[in-house]
Formats: structure tokens, sequence, C-alpha cells
């Protein structure tokens, strides 16, 4: 008999494997509310730590997220084996991955600053305008094919709030 597929995830099967325990974001992805949200909020104060206690250089920072979206990649596709589910909303280490990204290219900012861009990366993951929409629809499935799907598309969201914050710093 097969089971049914995961709709909330709760601290047994976060703890249950190493893949899980990434997928879930440590845990924000938990939340029963905006879980991705959650989870970019989570992402944002871990850039902030790492980069305060460590001072990562730039290649430092791209080992960093690079590894992070690899790491993320599989943690998602063994996440996603086990619960049935081909994007569950509860995986948030995609959002975590891909808001470091926002969070390094766009440095040095003050905290008006980073709240703008987690506004817009937020926007542009939640509502999935144009090329989000695109990417999301691009690797569905399972597998390899629909891990990658599930970091793809926030990789998206990522360089369209790059790109309106450079569009804004160049126009102003």
């Amino acid at each position: 008999m097969t089971q049914p597929p995961l709709t909330q995830p709760d601290t047994r099967f976060l703890f249950a494997r190493l893949s899980h325990l990434i997928a879930l974001g440590f845990g924000s992805g938990l939340s029963r509310r905006a879980p991705g949200t959650v989870g970019t909020l989570w992402g944002w104060a871990l850039f902030l730590i790492i980069d305060a206690l460590f001072q990562p250089t730039d290649w430092a920072w791209a080992a960093l997220i690079g590894g992070g979206l690899l790491v993320g990649w599989w943690a998602s596709v063994a996440t996603v084996r086990r619960c049935g589910i081909a994007d569950p909303g509860y995986i948030v280490i995609d959002e975590i991955v891909a808001f470091w990204l926002v969070l390094w290219l766009a440095m040095p900012m003050g905290l008006m600053g980073q709240a703008v861009a987690f506004g817009l990366f937020r926007f542009f993951d939640a509502a999935k305008p144009g090329p989000v929409a695109w990417a999301d629809q691009a690797f569905k499935g399972d597998g390899w094919r629909g891990g990658w799907g599930i970091m793809f598309d926030d990789l998206v969201a990522a360089f369209c709030t790059l790109l309106v914050i450079a569009l804004w710093r160049f126009w102003w």
C-alpha cells in the first residue's frame, strides 16, 4: 500500500534524514503560514550572521552559494522522493540560496535596501510573473530534473530582483 503525499511535515520528518533538514531550511519550512517567506527570512538572517562572523571574500560567497545550490538540489530530490509531492512549499532551501545570491550581489546596502530586496524577491517568487512562471514550469517532474526545477525558478526570481535593483540604482 502506498502512503498518501505528505502535506505538512513535522519535526520527526525534519530530523529523519539530513536531506530533510537541509531541504526544509533547518526547520523554517515547517511554518504552517508562508513557509517560503519564513525560509527567506531565515536565509537573510543566516547571510548576515555568516557575513559578520566570517567576513567571506567574494570567492568564498560564490563557493558557498554554488555549494548550497548543489546540496539544495540533492536535498530537494531526496525529500521529494519521500514526501510524494513534486514541489512542496515546505522545501525552502531554494529560497535561502537564491536570496543569498541577491544579498551577495546587491550589497552593500542598509537595512532598508535589504528589506526592499526581500520584498522584491518574495514578489517574484510568489507571484511568478513572466520568466519566473516559465522557469517554474520548465523543469517539472520528479527525480533530478524536478529537483533542479525547485531550485531554478528561485534563481530566476533572484535574477529578476537583481535586475530591478540594478535599474533602480542606474536611474536614481
